[in-house]
């Protein structure tokens, strides 16, 4: 690589180009003009839609070409002839006229009935006076629009005309206006309604408690404290605790004779407020 970018002597006479010899053109041994095999082409009327040619050994088009299919007739259907050209006024039957004829015979088609007036002015004439150009005017419009409008004159006010000012329904409020406050105002008032309806049902409902009805109570607790306890002192001092099931049962009636207890001390105190609901 240092020997072909540097200076060297062997490098002034250029080497030879070498010239590949171009290999012939390839031709396949096949018959180009056979129709492929398995294409989804020219299935049209075949008993095969889905693809033709399978077995590959079709010698011609499953589906020949017929003449005007696509654009123009078949190659070679065209005869070659200069004489053979469609002639004037032939698609017609020759009934079309010249221009000429039409001219001489009906010239009032050739003029057109919807012209347009040229929008622009005419071009003066030279014995006309040119228009007046470059004129300066030394009026201060600003000021001059100012005074007359200061010393204008009111403008008088015709004796038909409406007093607004006057009406008997001015500055008052609109019946629609008002239609619409009260129904916004029933609706807050149903919405309140609901509102303290739903407070007077989550507040509980209390009453002070009878003492006929306390007393009556504590008696109850009383006669059932009676019986749990003669039914824990017959179950556990009178047997023996060698079972899980006998613990168990020793654990519920102590349990339920402290509750009664409670209960009882609960119902000695004064002013005693139960629940109306329940």
């Amino acid at each position: 690589m240092m020997m072909e970018h540097a200076e060297s002597i062997y490098n002034i006479i250029p080497p030879k180009e070498v010239v590949q010899a171009k290999p012939p053109m390839h031709k396949s041994m096949h018959n180009p003009k056979l129709p492929p095999s398995g294409s989804t082409f020219g299935t049209a009327g075949t008993s095969h839609p889905v693809a033709t040619n399978l077995a590959g050994d079709a010698a011609q088009k499953i589906v020949p070409d017929k003449e005007n299919r696509s654009l123009g007739k078949a190659p070679g259907s065209y005869k070659n002839d200069s004489t053979n050209y469609m002639k004037k006024g032939a698609k017609t039957g020759g009934t079309v006229p010249t221009l000429a004829e039409v001219k001489k015979e009906q010239p009032h088609l050739l003029v057109p009935t919807n012209l347009q007036p040229s929008r622009l002015p005419a071009v003066p004439r030279r014995d006309e006076a040119p228009p007046v150009m470059n004129l300066v005017t030394s009026k201060n419009f600003v000021v001059a629009n100012a005074v007359e409008t200061i010393l204008a004159a009111p403008k008088k006010v015709s004796e038909g005309a409406k007093d607004y000012l006057n009406k008997e329904d001015f500055g008052a409020c609109p019946k629609y206006l008002q239609r619409i406050k009260s129904d916004i105002a029933a609706e807050y008032d149903y919405i309140r309604g609901l509102q303290e309806q739903a407070e007077e049902a989550s507040r509980p409902q209390v009453r002070p408690l009878d003492d006929e009805e306390r007393l009556a109570l504590i008696e109850g607790l009383k006669a059932k404290w009676e019986q749990i306890n003669t039914n824990y002192q017959a179950g556990t001092h009178l047997t023996k605790l060698d079972t899980v099931g006998k613990l168990r049962k020793k654990e519920k009636y102590e349990a339920e004779l402290s509750q009664v207890e409670k209960d009882i001390e609960r119902l000695n105190k004064r002013n005693i407020m139960v629940d109306a609901t329940s």
